[in-house]
């Protein structure tokens, strides 16, 4: 049975801690706001940007559209982007954006596929090396930036297409995690190339009620410069849903940890409380037990 000494110090030692995870809880929640409102301010522009390609596209034929939107013709090689965080303590959320990526990756060399990973991000690289190791062809690091901005993700974009105009791919995939609140964020994969065709939806919304468009100059010039910007802004706006759903893990996570702290510390007191109590009253039995002797 630990001593009173050892109850004290454990105390202490729990409510320091509570201290820091009560900081890290608040300082995640002031950056929350701020990454909130970016990804929320790039969805629109993203979302239209597929819209405008889509929109674009149906004008193309098959032979005049640029290799970025077609492909290869195959799809033997598959490159995944994994974006995670940089820093932990955010509960499970970059374990379940590399899980994701896990399964996928097994699921493509179960069926024969050569997979190549790009890592952005310390801990997507750290998961995924324990399996994937010798997969893993390039890791961007983003720990010096204090700010995600576009020219990051413009620099993973022009990585990415420079691997495609090697031939070193035929398919790429994205993942990130999509931010929806505070306790939720979904693991999501998104096909960059070759660019997927328009949804139902997309399509109703990019018909305009049946307009017809011309296009200067032609239509397969404006794909070739408009399909790498819209991969580095699906990138941006990847990178915008995970720091913002890494900020909501975290707070989430460290509001957790403090009230365990608080439970651990109620534990802990009650127990001090109740050994400290019997070494009193066993005290006083010896006191009496040797006033009655004498």
């Amino acid at each position: 049975m630990a001593s009173l000494k050892d109850l004290r110090n454990r105390i202490a030692s729990v409510k320091a801690t509570q201290k820091i995870t009560k900081a890290m809880q608040m300082v995640a929640a002031a950056k929350l706001r701020r990454a909130q409102e970016a990804a929320e301010a790039a969805r629109p522009y993203s979302e239209r940007m597929a819209v405008v390609l889509a929109n674009i596209a149906d004008a193309v034929s098959g032979t005049d559209a640029p290799p970025l939107m077609t492909g290869t013709g195959k799809d033997d090689v598959h490159l995944l982007v994994v974006c995670t965080a940089e820093r932990g303590l955010c509960g499970s959320f970059n374990s379940q954006i590399a899980r994701l990526a896990r399964d996928h990756t097994r699921k493509l060399l179960s069926a024969g596929k050569t997979v190549k990973i790009i890592c952005v991000g310390k801990k997507g690289y750290d998961i995924l090396r324990r399996d994937y190791a010798n997969l893993i062809v390039e890791r961007v690091d983003l720990r010096e930036a204090k700010q995600i901005g576009f020219t990051h993700a413009d620099g993973i974009a022009k990585k990415v297409i420079g691997l495609f105009d090697a031939g070193e791919f035929d398919v790429c995939t994205l993942f990130y995690s999509q931010f929806k609140s505070v306790i939720s964020q979904i693991p999501t994969a998104q096909q960059l190339i070759p660019a997927k065709p328009a949804t139902d939806a997309e399509a109703e919304t990019v018909s305009n009620g049946g307009g017809v468009y011309d296009y200067e100059p032609d239509a397969g010039e404006l794909l070739s410069d408009l399909i790498p910007r819209n991969i580095a802004v699906q990138v941006f706006s990847a990178l915008l849903e995970n720091a913002a759903g890494e900020m909501g893990a975290k707070m989430s996570a460290m509001d957790n940890a403090t009230r365990n702290a608080g439970d651990m510390i109620n534990k802990l007191t009650i127990t001090y409380n109740r050994q400290r109590q019997a070494q009193i009253t066993k005290e006083l039995i010896e006191i009496i037990s040797g006033a009655e002797a004498l």
